[in-house]
């Protein structure tokens, strides 16, 4: 595991080895300080980056970089260089590392561009590491049109963990610190479906859209609480031992590996990264699942819903931020004596508090749509949980009392053969959307197929707000300490409403939230125009994160990409109901009046009379279930039409909202009600019994 790992990645270490002492020192610099890096040093790294590839047996190399689609591209170059006599050389130069030219008009711009403005950008991101992938050099980069603006997820990520690192230096000057390097950090956790390439073949909904449009709960489901944490199929455990392999030779730093809750679920955690860094590896990882997956006769399915009647997937992002490899979210053995960590603490509760739409709207997806708000994922109402002792501290701020620290607790369990070990000061809050866990956030309302960028550029830039808010207010103070302590007790007042450590799957919490004047919206076309709110431009336009042109091209996009995910799932769910289940559904009336005829047929002839009640009953079911999906499917392709005739782009979401997904939903009920009671070897799709329960 040692030897393997990170051998695929032009790593500190390799350019240590590999760049002279100056060339390696102004490249850290520009990594970890930001310095600019001037055209000898990029042509050096550039040489040396050709030399190592060549050696790991590359013959291409590529700016890797994301779109606004979410995922990632690639076009490959290879590194020939063909000269008059007829050979060629093997070059790569400081320009091709720094800067690309893809053709940028079949990305998606949200109106920054004409789609015949064809020039786009990529620039290198020297703070994540290039890494050699099938056979190409791989070199992170981001992606901006010709006229500057960002294109992608990368850029406005970078600028975020800018935006933060220049404050969160501002506050620690004030305590004394001066942080040479401030970066915020991120564990993705990624869950996952695993199930037989065979059955994903048959199923139309699946290979189009990523989830099963139609489909009855399955016998057995989660409620015995099994999967979880359970024995790994042996299958799925060699998929899982060579997903590691491959990781680990990325540097990718995969941990912990379970079942997850529903049967066919599986998760995989890294250790924390840099952001910027730990979005890129957690993009490989999915990519590196999906291929994997095929080498066993496996699909690895990432959306967020998959199959109803069970859980659905996330994707929960650990987040913290450092300076200088320390954690500033690390409330010590005495948090409320540790007033730098309240400042960080509290500057987080205001950001997500004023900022909370924003939080919600990055997340938004029509694939998690089908999950907030379940009895498996946070709810759409955005909330923090703090724990009870860092609770009773923001109590004991707001009322101006003394905290009482209770010390470390030592759980004693009852006989000698057991360890005694120190309890945490906080439980674990499972329904909450976003949980302070001993040293972080734990945003658990991303969805299994988002690109975290989204909800990384809303925390760093809420927070990098909140830290500024402070600086300004006590920057001068003649009493520090007392005008610190004044601000954050009135801050926690003005933002208490945000901290819940209850239930948040209970009924009664969207009343209390709804008191407490939070938001609650329930959808991606409700909660989308938040990034086009005033005080959310203001917000990015200040701290030079997004433009307001560039904000309003992610909010057409986003809408776009709902409408066309929810237009391709009608039309998917159409062509099934005509083409599969019609035919299906009258195949098997065709036998049950045979089996009619026939019983009818031998009464006659052998004077006995054979009922016949059971099979005339189940034959009016089946053709009034026929005519019902028929007319759904009438209905659906209406609803869908209307949708696609509307011109605006909100206006278009809600209407695949209001009136394709319920006309979808009621094709899936007509179709699911024939699941139940058509013969097993009639149904032309593999159950969900099928698909989940596999040896």
């Amino acid at each position: 595991m040692t030897e393997i790992y990170g051998e695929s990645v032009f790593s500190e270490q390799v350019m240590q080895e590999r760049l002279p002492k100056a060339t390696f020192k102004a490249l850290q610099e520009t990594i970890k300080e930001g310095k600019p890096l001037d055209s000898e040093i990029a042509n050096a790294v550039a040489h040396a980056m050709k030399d190592w590839a060549l050696e790991k047996g590359a013959t291409h190399f590529t700016h890797w970089f994301q779109p606004l689609t979410g995922i990632t591209s690639e076009k490959h170059d290879s590194f020939i260089n063909p000269q008059p006599d007829n050979t060629t050389v093997l070059s790569f130069s400081g320009k091709e590392l720094i800067q690309g030219e893809p053709d940028a008009s079949s990305f998606p711009s949200g109106g920054l561009r004409a789609s015949f403005e064809a020039r786009g950008y990529t620039a290198w991101d020297p703070t994540s590491y290039a890494f050699i992938k099938d056979g190409t050099l791989c070199i992170p980069t981001a992606f901006i049109s010709y006229g500057g603006e960002a294109l992608d997820k990368k850029t406005p990520l970078l600028r975020s963990m800018d935006a933060i690192s220049r404050q969160a230096k501002r506050v620690l000057a004030l305590f004394g610190h001066n942080a040479r390097q401030v970066s915020t950090t991120v564990g993705a956790e990624q869950e996952y479906f695993l199930i037989r390439e065979t059955d994903y073949a048959q199923r139309l909904d699946l290979m189009l859209c990523g989830r099963t449009l139609f489909g009855t709960a399955p016998c057995k489901g989660q409620e015995l609480e099994e999967h979880y944490f359970g024995s790994v199929r042996p299958t799925v455990k060699r998929f899982m031992d060579e997903l590691n392999i491959e990781l680990w030779k990325l540097g990718i730093p995969a941990k912990t590996q379970h079942n997850e809750v529903a049967p066919g679920q599986h998760e995989l955690a890294p250790v924390y990264l840099t952001t910027n860094v730990a979005v890129d590896s957690n993009l490989l990882t999915m990519e590196l699942m999906r291929k994997t997956a095929s080498r066993y006769g496996l699909v690895c399915l990432q959306h967020e819903k998959p199959f109803e009647g069970v859980n659905g997937s996330g994707k929960h992002n650990n987040w913290s931020i450092a300076a200088d490899g320390t954690n500033l979210l690390d409330p010590g053995k005495t948090p409320h004596e540790n007033l730098q960590f309240l400042v960080f603490l509290t500057a987080v509760i205001k950001a997500v508090d004023e900022y909370q739409g924003l939080l919600r709207a990055s997340v938004a997806s029509a694939g998690n749509d089908h999950r907030l708000g379940g009895h498996e994922a946070p709810p759409a109402i955005i909330s923090i949980y703090l724990g009870n002792e860092l609770e009773a501290i923001v109590r004991d701020i707001v009322d101006s009392k003394t905290h009482e620290g209770h010390g470390e607790v030592l759980m004693d369990l009852g006989t000698p053969v057991l360890p005694t070990f120190i309890k945490d000061n906080a439980d674990r809050n499972r329904t909450s959307p976003l949980a302070f866990t001993g040293n972080k956030f734990e945003f658990r309302m991303c969805g299994s197929e988002s690109n975290l960028s989204d909800a990384n550029l809303v925390l760093n830039t809420s927070v990098a707000k909140a830290l500024a808010d402070f600086a300004d207010a006590v920057e001068g103070s003649t009493d520090f300490e007392a005008a610190v302590r004044t601000y954050l007790r009135q801050l926690l007042i003005d933002h208490q409403r945000i901290i819940f450590n209850g239930d948040n799957y209970s009924d009664e919490w969207p009343l209390e939230a709804a008191s407490r004047g939070l938001l609650n919206l329930r959808s991606t076309p409700e909660a989308l125009p938040c990034f086009i709110d005033p005080e959310n431009i203001e917000l990015f336009e200040n701290l030079k994160v997004l433009s307001q042109v560039e904000l309003q091209s992610r909010y057409e996009v986003k809408l776009g990409n709902y409408a066309k995910k929810v237009n391709i799932e009608a039309l998917t769910c159409a062509r099934m109901a005509r083409a599969r289940f019609i035919p299906a559904v009258i195949e098997y009336s065709t036998t049950v009046a045979n089996a009619i005829n026939a019983k009818q047929a031998a009464s006659t002839g052998s004077g006995t009379a054979l009922s016949t009640a059971a099979e005339k009953q189940l034959l009016s079911q089946l053709s009034k279930g026929v005519d019902t999906i028929s007319e759904g499917v009438d209905a659906l392709d209406m609803a869908v039409a209307e949708a696609v005739a509307v011109v605006d782009p909100q206006a278009q979401a809600d209407a695949y909202l209001t009136k394709v997904i319920p006309a979808m939903n009621a094709v899936r009920q007509a179709v699911d009600a024939m699941e139940m009671i058509v013969g097993h070897d009639y149904w032309p799709v593999p159950s969900y019994n099928h698909m989940l329960f596999y040896p």
